[in-house]
């Protein structure tokens, strides 16, 4: 190949400059009307009532988890296999967090696991106040059980589905079935605003203090207000919140990759089935396909067989220029969390998929012939 093939990169379009660049001659560069029309366009799309809009995805975990009331003496549960700001979130707000183990086969949170976690800690007095189930590389979670169980035990569903727009589960846009969803707009993502987060909601009153905390916990609205306001100038703060604010700019560039949105599933999901297919009989596990969810395929994430050294397959491809990755390092490995009393062991299946995993290359423009050469690379490596 005659250039490095990435894991993942952005795709921007003339139409994405435009949109930018019509914002940057226009009145609004920060909080104005294209994050209202970014907003309106993502929940129309996934068929909600609101969309928040902020910054970046860990700013949308964060207030999420205020939203829905998390503090200090809490118990946030969620997966390991994620990125660390899944788990990060809870203790921001001063809560404790644990975690629950994967599926092998799906790769997220384990249902089953889950409920007789929940049965013990129902006996023992501590039960979780949020579940964080992580949809990962794109691959919805089990949300009908999972939101079920929410219902008899009482917590909080935030779902973060980071890889996962576009996806849908039992016929639905992804989001139909936790009480707060979250995005990001991180520039490996499906749709890109540079640095950006979402959190989508049905419930008026977590969207109303979303908003809130978004930026700075200040109202202008005269019905929150402790005292009528003084003019068209007065505000309120009522909350502590957070300058999570997100641009124009970035908004502008959000609803234009919506707009090809379909267009790049199709390319994702086509470039993932010729790899289920190209990649057929050798010594990898696939990612797994379900009838009742399709997968957004944010990551192609397989697994070498046991017998075959990982370190050695990822290094070969490098050498390739294939610039393969692993997602993710198990949270609770992480020398902070281990520093908190988790330590290798605590989650067996979670632990195997890592040392088993390795993500190769998928975005839209990724070409048959640059797709074709991972295959025969990983072929080759396999075969060492």
């Amino acid at each position: 190949m005659a250039k490095p093939i990435p894991y993942s990169r952005q795709e921007i379009s003339d139409a994405d400059i435009a949109a930018v660049v019509e914002v940057l001659r226009g009145p609004f560069l920060t909080q104005g009307p294209a994050v209202e029309r970014f907003e309106t366009d993502f929940a129309t799309l996934h068929r909600s009532a609101h969309a928040v809009a902020v910054c970046n995805a860990t700013a949308a975990l964060h207030i999420a988890c205020l939203a829905v009331g998390v503090g200090p003496g809490d118990l946030v549960w969620t997966s390991p296999i994620s990125f660390v700001a899944s788990a990060n979130c809870a203790l921001y707000c001063g809560a404790d967090v644990d975690f629950v183990d994967i599926d092998p086969i799906t790769r997220n949170m384990s249902v089953d696991t889950l409920e007789m976690r929940l049965i013990q800690a129902e006996k023992d007095g501590r039960l979780p106040k949020v579940v964080i189930p992580v949809d990962f590389s794109g691959l919805p979670c089990d949300l009908v059980e999972i939101r079920a169980l929410a219902d008899r035990y009482g917590f909080k569903i935030i779902s973060d589905s980071s890889h996962a727009v576009g996806a849908t589960y039992r016929g639905e846009p992804i989001g139909r079935h936790a009480h707060i969803s979250v995005f990001s707009f991180h520039p490996v993502k499906i749709v890109t605003t540079g640095e950006g987060g979402l959190c989508l909601t049905d419930d008026d009153a977590l969207a109303d203090r979303l908003r809130l905390l978004r930026s700075h916990g200040i109202s202008r609205d005269p019905a929150k207000m402790t005292k009528p306001s003084e003019g068209p100038w007065y505000y309120q703060q009522i909350d502590l919140g957070f300058n999570y604010r997100i641009t124009d700019i970035q908004a502008a560039l959000g609803s234009s990759q919506l707009k090809s949105l379909d267009e790049k599933f199709e390319r994702r999901d086509a470039a993932a089935r010729r790899y289920d297919e190209r990649l057929a009989g050798l010594a990898l596990k696939l990612p797994v396909r379900l009838n009742d969810r399709q997968s957004a395929h944010h990551l192609y994430a397989v697994e070498v067989m046991d017998g075959i050294s990982r370190e050695t397959v990822f290094e070969a491809l490098r050498a390739a220029d294939i610039l393969a990755n692993v997602h993710y390092i198990p949270i609770h490995l992480q020398p902070y969390y281990q520093s908190k009393g988790f330590a290798q062991g605590d989650f067996p299946a979670s632990e195997a998929f890592y040392d088993k995993a390795i993500t190769l290359p998928l975005f839209p423009d990724l070409t048959e012939a640059e797709q074709d050469y991972v295959v025969s690379s990983l072929a080759a490596a396999l075969q060492v």
